[in-house]
């Protein structure tokens, strides 16, 4: 995506999860559910999952970072058939509503 200068822009989706199942094996798995996208929706130029290593009540216990090239990718993403396996996945392992922002970044 062009910007009106002369940078490249693309957009950032990041997601929030509060989990059912916090044991650390309980939050592997599920990193590794969202990390298998990688390289399999063509839409994700990046993706990384943090898990939180700090302590509180305003915390979530892992952040899922991806970036796709517009807004279109976006949508394709959301409704790509890989994408769609980890939405049920999480549908069962969180214990609320996830949060989202998608923002244009800097590449």
């Amino acid at each position: 995506m062009k910007g009106k200068g002369a940078g490249t822009f693309v957009i950032t989706h990041i997601v929030f999860f509060r989990m059912k199942d916090t044991s650390p094996e309980g939050i592997a798995k599920t990193r590794e559910v969202l990390l298998n996208m990688k390289g399999k929706v063509p839409q994700l130029k990046h993706i990384e999952v943090g898990v939180n290593v700090v302590s509180a009540a305003r915390a979530y216990d892992i952040a899922l970072v991806t970036k796709v090239e517009t807004l279109e990718d976006l949508d394709a993403y959301q409704v790509h058939p890989v994408h769609q396996v980890v939405l049920a996945y999480m549908k069962d392992a969180l214990r609320e509503p996830s949060v989202a922002v998608d923002y244009i970044s800097d590449l």
